[in-house]
């Protein structure tokens, strides 16, 4: 019973409280959960912040590492491309060592470039070099030739790429035995060598060759070459990038050989003879060096590393970020692009973030409740004057307003005073003018219903005009079109077909004979309605003229044809033209000429050639002198072989899902029928057209002529 007694104690407990109470409880407790849900955040979000950042900061740093190799590299090939190009053109005259100035302006241009050089299959050499190191202004030219008994002679250059003085002379030099000559005529393309280091400056170097054929491709005539130093450029590039505090990028070949890096570490060991390539492994600068053995031992071979990496590993207690990326360029670069940032450079920051996050958010709590009570105070004071206002109202009082002073004015309060008033106002006149704005509300009403039936009575005047229209502009298409015996012409198979849209969209076709002469016409109106039924049959009738008047020239016929139009359609005031095709068959013979269609010319194995109109004339009824864009074109139609004329209802007739049907399926459904009469040709693609628009509504008129040659 003491349950029972409880439960319904708590059934029938419903506390009200106070609005002024309960939105800065609300408030408060609000702010509070905000607060705290925001500070929780920024706390758990301190590790997965280090992993974003590191992420950004990878990827930031390898496209730009990428970028930035990827047109180093280019420009040796692109320099190639130049050489090759005029060595082909025979303006290389590596016979007398003339004409070297191109290599020596490449030099001079791009400081980046140690060589650049050709050699024929002669056995003769051409080129330029910087005798020192990439940055000297000091260029030198190189040749080996018959001149020189193909001995490799240096000269000095003035400062227009002229020869001078000789510098040094050579043992014999045969480029047909070295390495990049060698290597790209077996490539048969551009290519890259390994890297390797220079004779002269025991630096890291590579070279960019590529073959020259002559005109039939086939013969070598010689190889061009152009040679760079991986040093200074991309070692200070790599160095100038921001990667954290103590972040390091480096790049290395698949084998591990160290390309560049970001570090003062010298890409090469030891001088002279005993100068050899460092290897990333063994590196002296510690975060390059243990980072490679960590994808060496991660991977099992810096081979495997076919796509971006994102990894990291932990060394003396610290979590290294690392991110590894092929650098590829499909002529024989295969390299990586590895950027390493210790988890220390990131904490720091973040850390101080979140304690700056954890103060900010009390002082804006502290802020946001004492405002919050201020904003509450000015909210409910008003409302409770409503409310008793409202009270009053209710009573009967119907002289009730409100006019609050407020702390803060807020718009919505002040709109809602105003409403109340204006509906208080509104409510006393109201229950003062009720029966007059009854009667008043009761004439509008009538006035209004009378307007709508006088509007209605108009629509059904208007619906059985056009109606009318329709079915004269209807009537006047089915009368124009040719009879079934006009369509029996000697020598001939013809078949047409016409079905007009809902509403008429002015399609025309005729067949007319005089003198042996066979004309075909076939058009399509803009527009729908009596208008365009007037314009068809306005051309039907010049059309018949022309040709019973033994107009045989084209340009004459159509631009006859086209002033009659013209000037009638100024008369009517109308903007209505047509696509008009004319098609007249002699003996074998088909000439067309006007814009309209694509007209299908079908042989007799049911290929189908497609003629484009476009250039064969100009709408009709749009200009008035339209001679200059009338042409022809004429066909050979043996027997078996005719044409196909159609409008565009055909091709773009669509089904339920909008699809059109197309000139392609036309032309499909022509050749697979073409063995047969044209009316079963004709009766074949309409019943096609048939089955794609199955319950779609008929958009446009269909139009269809069918000639076949007997």
């Amino acid at each position: 019973m003491k349950l029972n007694k409880i439960i319904s104690a708590i059934k029938s407990f419903h506390p009200k409280f106070h609005l002024r109470i309960t939105l800065v409880t609300l408030f408060i407790l609000q702010i509070l959960y905000t607060a705290s849900l925001v500070g929780y955040l920024s706390f758990r979000s301190g590790e997965k912040a280090v992993n974003d950042l590191a992420t950004q900061l990878w990827r930031e740093i390898t496209a730009r590492i990428e970028g930035e190799f990827s047109n180093y590299l280019e420009a040796p090939h692109f320099f190639n491309q130049i050489n090759t190009g005029t060595f082909s053109e025979g303006n290389f005259d590596l016979v007398n060592g003339r004409n070297g100035k191109q290599f020596i302006t490449q030099l001079q241009f791009f400081p980046f470039i140690y060589s650049s050089y050709c050699g024929d299959s002669q056995g003769q050499f051409l080129g330029a070099y910087r005798p020192f190191y990439q940055s000297s202004s000091t260029i030198v030219m190189g040749l080996s030739n018959k001149e020189s008994n193909y001995k490799l002679y240096h000269y000095a250059v003035d400062s227009q790429g002229n020869r001078q003085q000789l510098l040094q002379k050579f043992n014999s030099y045969d480029p047909r035995q070295r390495s990049w000559y060698i290597d790209a005529v077996a490539a048969k393309r551009g290519i890259w060598s390994k890297v390797y280091l220079g004779f002269s400056n025991s630096l890291p170097m590579i070279t960019a060759s590529k073959p020259v054929y002559d005109k039939s491709g086939k013969n070598v005539l010689g190889v061009c070459a152009t040679d760079i130093v991986l040093a200074e450029d991309l070692t200070e590039f790599l160095a100038s990038l921001s990667i954290g505090k103590t972040g390091r990028a480096f790049i290395i070949d698949r084998t591990g050989i160290l390309i560049s890096s970001s570090t003062n570490e010298p890409l090469t060991a030891g001088k002279g003879k005993n100068a050899k390539l460092v290897i990333a492994t063994k590196s002296i600068e510690p975060h390059l060096r243990e980072t490679a053995r960590y994808l060496q031992k991660h991977f099992g071979s810096f081979d495997r590393i076919k796509k971006s990496e994102q990894l990291n590993y932990q060394l003396h207690g610290e979590r290294y970020y690392v991110q590894a990326l092929p650098l590829n360029d499909k002529k024989g670069i295969d390299w990586l692009i590895v950027v390493v940032v210790p988890e220390s450079d990131f904490m720091a920051q973040i850390n101080a973030d979140t304690r700056n996050t954890i103060w900010l958010t009390l002082a804006s709590l502290v802020g946001a409740i004492a405002i919050g009570i201020l904003t509450a105070r000015s909210i409910t004071n008003p409302i409770l004057r409503l409310t008793q206002a409202s009270k009053e109202l209710a009573d009967g009082n119907l002289n009730q307003r409100t006019n609050t002073k407020k702390l803060i004015e807020i718009e919505e309060i002040e709109t809602l005073e105003k409403s109340f008033n204006s509906m208080a106002g509104q409510l006393q006149e109201s229950f003062e003018t009720l029966e007059d704005k009854v009667k008043e509300r009761t004439v509008e009403l009538a006035t209004a219903n009378e307007e709508i039936s006088q509007l209605n009575h108009r629509l059904k005047q208007e619906n059985l005009r056009m109606g009318a229209e329709l079915d004269v502009a209807r009537q006047i298409q089915s009368m124009l079109l040719p009879k079934p015996e006009e369509l029996n012409i000697e020598g001939l198979d013809i078949a047409g077909y016409m079905e007009p849209a809902d509403e008429v969209g002015g399609d025309y076709y005729d067949v007319l004979q005089t003198d042996g002469i066979v004309t075909l016409g076939i058009g399509d109106v803009t527009g729908h309605g009596l208008e365009s039924g007037i314009l068809m049959l306005m051309t039907q009738t010049a059309v018949r003229t022309l040709q019973e008047s033994r107009e045989a020239n084209p340009v004459i016929f159509l631009d006859t044809l086209n002033r009659t139009i013209y000037q009638n359609v100024q008369r009517m005031n109308s903007d209505k033209s047509l696509t008009l095709l004319i098609a007249n068959y002699v003996d074998g013979k088909i000439s067309i000429s006007g814009q309209h269609e694509e007209t299908l010319i079908v042989r007799k194995d049911g290929q189908v050639e497609r003629i484009d109109t476009m250039d064969l004339g100009f709408p009709i009824g749009l200009d008035g002198d339209i001679a200059d864009f009338i042409s022809h074109a004429t066909f050979e139609l043996e027997p078996g072989e005719g044409i196909v004329l159609y409008t565009d209802g055909i091709p773009e007739a669509k089904d339920m899902d909008k699809v059109m049907y197309e000139v392609e399926r036309l032309c499909a459904v022509i050749s697979e029928n073409w063995d047969k009469s044209a009316g079963e040709i004709k009766d074949a693609i309409i019943a096609d057209v048939r089955r794609h628009i199955g319950k779609q509504k008929v958009f446009d008129d269909i139009t269809l002529l069918v000639l076949k040659r007997q």
